[in-house]
């Protein structure tokens, strides 16, 4: 058995050294910077299958690497994104990739991961466990927000910073990404205890109250130095819009998306190969676009509101159907993408040392602002002690609602690229995402196991 395995072996060495060569021979300098000028001719598709493949398999190792340590497999893939990214290999501008621009593409990929995610979540959802917990949402969503903004603010003025910035900053960080803490859960198996349906309904009022904040320091940006001062009115009016469609939306999918599902369960001509989960990937997308385009909220939370219309299915095996067409889809091509890609968008390299005593200063402030912000409002609500401090903490990531609500900044004229308040922002936003992971785990630790509703969504999400 040995010798034949030794054989095998040395049979095997030769087309691999060949494959090699033939690698390199096209490929050149793999590492090489790439050239001023995009190359003509090039197939963009080549270059982007082998991205792919590397990020794919890159999340895949750094997520069995966190598991083997007793981490959430989404620590190891924001890890592996930051090697992969510029800060270490700067993996978009090696030699092979040359001639194509891959980064806008594998962010588009990265964003439907992201919205499936959310989409399955919502699946899961059961809306009498979210309305059980809706007191606790409340205080919990308008103080996560309230808190973040106020301490910035606190914070950045004394330091000789404008107030206007400041405030911007505050509400940057006001921002939440449900995904992060959501999938770690999932991972653990606590999405559907207590607190994991807490930390989605606080989301859905803190997405709201962010995006809200937002549109409000754009309006008054817009207005400073106009006669008259800012058009409230214009905000008004982005109120009304927000809440029009988050009620409307909600209608539509509670109670018209599972009588259109039964609908096409009835005709097999629709339903058949795999009909069922195409027309349920279809309300995903157009909740999503429509909460963009209609709504003037994240794209994320009208995937999620299509996923709590069809989680009223009334045919368990449709359910069923949906829930593991989803999950193949989702987890084991798009939503590896998404986490890694947060990595690839983000260079420490060029981060000021000069600016690492108020980053620091920054990131303390942003983590003790959602836990005590989120949590004293989850207390509040009747959480104990120990279940608010869990809200909290899983309100702590900022992950890509941050990074959105920073460039709004950034293209407004608000936050200049090159200050320190811009750079620091940006480390706070990585490093509160890649540190939620663990600190969810933290908190979560010694719950009772039995308390798992799902776990047979927490073995597809994690692919054990």
């Amino acid at each position: 058995m040995k010798l034949s395995y030794g054989l095998f072996r040395r049979r095997l060495l030769i087309p691999v050294l060949l494959f090699g060569l033939l690698f390199l021979q096209n490929t050149g300098a793999v590492f090489a910077e790439t050239t001023e000028e995009p190359s003509t001719g090039v197939n963009s598709f080549i270059p982007l299958m082998f991205a792919l493949g590397i990020i794919l398999l890159a999340s895949r190792t750094g997520g069995a690497i966190a598991r083997q340590l007793n981490q959430p497999r989404v620590l190891g893939q924001l890890i592996v994104g930051l090697i992969l990214g510029p800060t270490v290999l700067d993996m978009l501008h090696w030699g092979i990739l040359q001639g194509v621009d891959l980064q806008h593409t594998i962010k588009e990929f990265a964003e439907l991961g992201v919205l499936l995610l959310m989409f399955n979540i919502g699946l899961e959802v059961h809306l009498s466990e979210l309305a059980k917990v809706g007191k606790v949402a409340v205080f919990a969503g308008i103080l996560g927000v309230v808190a973040p903004v106020a301490f910035t603010v606190v914070v950045l003025i004394p330091t000789g910073h404008d107030w206007f910035p400041a405030l911007f900053a505050g509400v940057t960080l006001a921002a939440t990404s449900v995904s992060i803490s959501a999938q770690v859960l999932l991972e653990l198996g606590y999405l559907h205890t207590k607190e994991g349906n807490a930390l989605l309904a606080t989301a859905l009022i803190d997405d709201v109250l962010a995006i809200l904040a937002v549109s409000l320091t754009l309006v008054v940006a817009g207005a400073s130095g106009a006669e008259g001062g800012p058009d409230f009115s214009q905000l008004l009016v982005i109120i009304v819009q927000m809440a029009a469609y988050i009620v409307i939306a909600f209608l539509i999918a509670w109670h018209a998306l599972p009588k259109a599902m039964v609908w096409i369960q009835r005709r097999p001509k629709l339903s058949q190969a795999y009909g069922i989960p195409i027309f349920a990937l279809i309300c995903a997308l157009l909740f999503g676009w429509s909460a963009e385009y209609l709504g003037g909220v994240a794209a994320i939370t009208g995937a999620f509101i299509a996923g709590v219309g069809l989680s009223k299915l009334p045919s368990a095996s449709m359910k069923h159907e949906i829930e593991q067409s989803m999950s193949h889809l989702a987890y084991v091509f798009l939503v590896p993408i998404f986490f890694v890609d947060v990595g690839l968008e983000t260079d420490l390299g060029n981060f000021p040392l000069e600016a690492l005593p108020f980053m620091l200063v920054l990131l303390l402030m942003a983590v003790i602002s959602k836990v005590f912000g989120a949590g004293f409002g989850a207390r509040m609500g009747g959480f104990d002690l120990r279940e608010s401090l869990r809200v909290g903490v899983c309100m702590v990531s900022r992950g890509e609602v941050g990074l959105i609500i920073i460039s709004i900044g950034l293209s407004s004229g608000i936050l200049d690229s090159g200050s320190e308040l811009y750079a620091s922002l940006f480390m706070v936003i990585l490093l509160t995402t890649v540190l939620t992971p663990p600190m969810v785990r933290w908190v979560f630790h010694g719950r009772n196991q039995n308390e798992i509703a799902n776990p047979h969504l927490a073995g597809a999400a994690t692919g054990d």
